[in-house]
């Protein structure tokens, strides 16, 4: 199995460009704040019912370091979490939260630099009464998350990294960017100008 913090060095965009769109998370599911740090490590999954939080304050004691959680919520009316959940989450080492749904406090995650990608901000919070089972598929961004999936998210997007195929994708990133790193701009403008040419020439393009 890959070491999951050699993801951290791989934008999301050569991730994108590997496994397609359908394990890239829709454009909702943002960084609250610009220049948030990269995060990168295996999903731990909640889901959270509309209008409660309770799993999701569950989890921040249940992941292991390291580990992103990741959040099904079911509306975008109450906060997941708020403050207090992202400094405790900081201080047992958890990377980070991508939530299919809001958060409050977005200034004092923001003050002690703990990244939070989610739908928006709202000061209403949820309710803690609906329980429901850790660490199951979950459904975020329009991306279906297993536990252990690998999560790389920064200011390009956020991509799903299948668990089974960490190595593989991981082996292929890196050869994709050492190629890009040896090109020249010159060069990619030169194979860019061609390949462009002969798909205009190849649909009747005059001009």
């Amino acid at each position: 199995m890959a070491d999951v913090s050699e993801f951290m060095s791989i934008p999301p965009t050569t991730l994108a460009d590997l496994l397609g769109r359908e394990q890239v998370m829709d454009i909702g599911i943002r960084p609250l704040w610009s220049s948030m740090p990269r995060q990168a490590g295996p999903a731990f999954t909640v889901r959270c019912r509309p209008g409660d939080n309770l799993m999701v304050h569950a989890a921040i004691h249940r992941a292991e370091p390291g580990s992103v959680i990741v959040v099904e919520s079911g509306d975008v009316d109450y906060a997941l979490v708020g403050g207090n959940v992202c400094a405790v989450a900081q201080r047992r080492g958890i990377s980070g939260f991508v939530l299919d749904g809001v958060i409050r406090d977005v200034a004092e995650a923001r003050e002690i630099g703990f990244p939070v990608f989610a739908r928006g901000v709202i000061p209403v919070p949820g309710t803690k009464t609906a329980v429901e089972p850790l660490n199951l598929p979950v459904r975020c961004g329009g991306v279906k998350v297993d536990p252990g999936d690998i999560v790389v998210a920064d200011e390009e997007g956020l991509v799903v990294v299948p668990n089974a195929r960490q190595e593989e994708v991981l082996l292929a990133a890196r050869a994709k960017l050492a190629k890009e790193a040896d090109e020249s701009l010159e060069a990619w403008e030169e194979a860019h100008r061609t390949r462009i040419n002969k798909i205009l020439d190849e649909n009747g393009f005059q001009g």
